[in-house]
């Protein structure tokens, strides 16, 4: 069913889920929403299952056109949103109707906002996942960014009979100087104590090399014992490499699944999506925290993903 067309594409935007899990021994990233958080809100907000498809949105929204009647809910970093001309909510369930404009202006605050349609994203399961990967040119549309005259397909589902909203104190607020929680990792044996103190005393700048496979950080220098590489080691989103030149580096998740730089600390899933709405001159300290304290995090970030549906508020 034909939902939406592209009248402008945004600068970035593309089809994702929750990932594509099971093949990293395959070389083949997770992928999925930067901001889990904020796609699974989407998805709620329009009674959708939780890692149904959505719009990824980054920097600059798109112009979209509705093809049928739908609903849709627009969550992440602030953006400017319009139907027709007429500013509408984020973290709401808003009704369009067939030929209405949906306009999405610049993130303010953050990096990337999340467009779900009721029902989900059709696009063809590519090893279990809609995601796009870009670089390997497949899931989503064709493995690309949208385009202008793109048709967002869906499926036919009924309407809901009313509209939702997020309660307020449940809606992240986006900065651009973040406080990363992290753990050490596999290798922090191969840094100087004066290096691990340098990690968690200093604060690090987002550069412009950065994007959804990972983030390279300026800041001061970390220190390596010796040699700086190790045997090709399996990468997760949130490790944080340090190549030769003392730089981080934060793996995010269309990152290669394997790599040869130690990894000096791991930030905590909760965290994931606070860097996910990261961009370049954002500023970010570290803080260590206890593998028992990560796990206590985990667990409560899963309790809140999972009642979600329980605390929305009828707004019409």
């Amino acid at each position: 069913m034909n939902l939406l067309q592209v009248l402008k594409p945004g600068f970035f935007t593309t089809v994702q889920d929750l990932g594509r899990y099971g093949y990293l021994k395959y070389g083949v990233p997770i992928s999925g929403a930067m901001d889990t958080f904020s796609l699974v809100a989407a998805n709620t907000l329009v009674a959708n299952n939780p890692g149904d498809a959505c719009l990824e949105i980054t920097l600059i929204g798109p112009e979209l056109q509705a093809l049928a009647d739908t609903q849709i809910a627009i969550t992440g970093g602030r953006i400017s949103v319009k139907v027709n001309g007429e500013e509408a909510s984020m973290w709401q369930t808003l009704t369009v109707h067939k030929g209405d404009i949906i306009s999405l202006g610049k993130v303010e605050d953050g990096c990337r906002s999340y467009l779900s349609i009721r029902g989900g994203i059709n696009t063809p399961i590519v090893l279990g996942s809609r995601s796009t990967y870009v670089r390997g040119k497949f899931g989503g549309i064709e493995g690309r960014p949208l385009k202008a005259g793109d048709i967002i397909m869906g499926f036919n589902v009924p309407l809901l009979a009313a509209e939702y909203k997020l309660p307020e104190n449940l809606v992240p607020q986006f900065t651009g100087s973040l406080t990363v929680h992290v753990i050490l990792g596999p290798q922090a044996d191969m840094f100087t104590e004066r290096g691990i103190k340098t990690l968690f005393s200093s604060q690090y700048m987002v550069t412009m090399e950065s994007d959804r496979m990972g983030y390279r950080l300026e800041g001061p220098t970390i220190e390596h014992k010796g040699r700086a590489e190790i045997i090709s080691d399996a990468l997760l989103p949130g490790a944080i490499q340090v190549p030769r030149n003392g730089k981080p580096i934060i793996i995010m998740k269309d990152a290669q699944t394997t790599g040869g730089y130690p990894k000096i600390a791991v930030a905590t899933t909760l965290d994931l999506d606070m860097l996910g709405q990261a961009k370049p001159n954002d500023t970010i300290k570290f803080m260590e925290i206890t593998l028992r304290e990560a796990r206590e995090r985990f667990l409560e970030y899963r309790k809140k993903l999972s009642g979600l549906a329980e605390r929305l508020i009828k707004v019409a």
